[in-house]
């Protein structure tokens, strides 16, 4: 697994742990839905902007985002 593929599955297990749907995170984070769709698939190259967005409205931070051992080797 690659790591826009770790990325976009951690994106999607936070987003439905909080029980948001991809078009709340959407309006919340201020990307568009269809973008975080692919990103959740893997299908993305996110910049940190788009990433920091995203973070902040899962209600977390990018430290603790990447401070996982499924970001790990």
């Amino acid at each position: 697994m690659d790591i826009r593929e770790k990325f976009g599955l951690k994106v999607k297990n936070l987003r439905e742990n909080k029980g948001l749907s991809i078009e709340h995170l959407a309006n919340i984070s201020n990307v568009d839905r269809n973008y975080i769709s692919d990103i959740e698939k893997g299908k993305r190259n996110v910049s940190i902007v788009i990433m920091e967005k995203i973070i902040h409205a899962l209600d977390t931070d990018l430290t603790t985002f990447f401070n996982d051992k499924s970001f790990k080797k």
